[in-house]
Formats: C-alpha cells, structure tokens, sequence
C-alpha cells in the first residue's frame, strides 16, 4: 500500500497538473471506485462536475482535492488502497485496462484527463464535507471522514512533543504505534522498518520499556527516512505504484532492512531477517535490533 512518500509524491504531481482547473465531465466505470461515496455515482459526477480544483492537499495516506463551485465547496477524498493510481493523461488516448474514474479537465489538451486506474479495487473516492465552517474560505479544514486521523510529521498541526507523550503513555510494541494512524499518521510497513532499523529498535519493544529520549531519537528517524523517500519519488516494488506520469519511485534502492531477508545488515553484517508482524513482514537485524524477552 502506497504510505506517506508516494502519497505525497502523487499530491505534487496533482498539484502541478490538475489543481486551477475545472472539471468539465466525470464516468465512473466501476461502482467500489467510489462505494464509500454512499449517494452513488450519479449524485458524485453531478456534485464533482462543473467544480474547479483550488488545492490538492494531503494527510498521512489520504489525497484530496478541495472543488470549488459558485455556490458549495467539497472535499473530493482519495485512497489508493493497494494498487490505486492517479495518472494525468491526454485525452483520446487509450484506456488502461482497470481505469475505474476518468475526469475530463478544461484547459491543457496534452493532461486532459485524471484517470483513476484500480486494479484490485481496494482503493476509492468519495466526497465530503469539511470539518468546520468554511464560509469564509476552505483554510486548513479537512475532509469529515478522515478528521480523526493524527496529522502526519509534516503537518503543521504535528506536535511531536504530545506524540512522545502518548507513545510512552502506552502498552503496546513500538512498531504497531508507529502503525497507528491516530498516533501519527503515513507510517506503513516499510518506513516503520526502515526507522526501526536506524534506531536500532525491535518492532516488539515494548513503547512504556523505553527512555523518552530513544523515541525521540525514533521520531527523527521517521521523519528523515520519509523525507529522503519524498525527494525520489517513494518506493516502487512492482508496476502498481507510479506517479501521475506513470514514473516508478526509487527509495528501494535505499532500504537498509524491508525486503531485504537473507541479505547482509550494512551497519554489521548480520544477515537480515524477516518475521510476520499483523499479518505482514518485518525486516530487522537480530544483532543490531536485539529480540525484546517475551514474558
């Protein structure tokens, strides 16, 4: 699933291609494109069409778009789910294969179109409305449905000093904190590794067992490795993630412990291991990141 990097990744491109212009007309081929959007596809093209994108915003792993009309404002809301792609594409030119939403732009004939391409289908739109008035203006207001979510190490909202406070507050391992979207949210599988690593911490230490100063140490690394994965493009395992021109992200080459099972540790030269952690992988270092007891 695309985390923070890519995300991010994708807003840029969104941002530089779509946002200032207008959506001319709006298919929907795929209903579970767009079921959270509990109204239907008819009540969603009406709403979407004829509104001018103005900002394309994002937290943790949610995308979206605030559309702008002559008389409301809607939040048009995107999750990639697993396999979920925004492509900026000419129009008249063929249709991908699992293309679940198209919408037809004014303006730029060669980035006509925002396609939504799908191919498992765990990914969605939906429209919303904002958390707060926004009579005077859309602001800093975020979609209703994702106003739980803890805001992301870039958000001006993140307050990395209450983050440290929960953290040690709770029972529970340090890796399903980092996991934990109302904690912090754009943390996924590889960059919670990937920090973990740099901190020389295993996924299973327990977050209450350590000092207020390690996972200080750990926050910084969160933000540092996602930051580094921001600046060329995010991870790209396979064909599924790509930014809106269809370009694949390069951070794998980077990665110092996910994906890398069998493979030498670059701080000691232990061979990298991987453990099933809720339902998915963890990649550490048994000798770097030493194996918490179990009691």
């Amino acid at each position: 699933m695309p985390e923070l990097p890519e995300v991010e990744t994708i807003r840029r491109g969104v941002q530089d291609h779509v946002v200032g212009r207008t959506v001319t007309d709006v298919e929907v081929f795929h209903p579970r494109a767009i079921r959270r959007h509990v109204s239907g596809p008819v009540d969603f093209a009406t709403r979407l069409r004829g509104k001018t994108f103005t900002a394309a915003r994002r937290r943790g792993k949610y995308l979206w778009l605030d559309a702008v009309g002559p008389d409301d404002a809607v939040a048009a809301v995107i999750h990639l789910g697993m396999s979920g792609q925004l492509l900026v594409s000419a129009g008249g030119t063929d249709d991908p294969k699992h293309l679940r939403v198209r919408l037809q732009l004014d303006g730029d004939p060669a980035a006509g179109e925002l396609r939504f391409i799908d191919q498992r289908t765990f990914g969605g739109w939906h429209l919303d409305d904002y958390d707060r008035d926004i009579t005077a203006g859309v602001g800093d207001a975020v979609p209703a449905s994702i106003a739980h979510i803890a805001p992301d190490p870039f958000d001006p909202l993140f307050d990395r000093k209450a983050l440290l406070r929960n953290i040690s507050r709770r029972h529970t391992e340090i890796k399903r904190a980092l996991l934990d979207q109302t904690l912090i949210s754009g943390v996924g599988n590889i960059y919670a590794d990937e920090s973990l690593w740099r901190a020389k911490l295993h996924g299973r230490r327990a977050t209450d067992k350590i000092s207020r100063a390690k996972l200080d140490e750990l926050v910084g690394h969160v933000i540092n490795v996602m930051a580094e994965a921001i600046d060329v493009g995010g991870t790209s395992f396979d064909e599924l993630y790509v930014n809106v021109n269809g370009q694949s992200g390069y951070f794998d080459r980077s990665l110092d412990a996910y994906g890398r099972e069998g493979e030498p540790c670059r701080r000691c030269g232990t061979l990298i291991v991987r453990e099933q952690f809720m339902n998915r992988s963890s990649f550490y270092c048994p000798r770097c990141q030493t194996v918490p007891r179990r009691r």
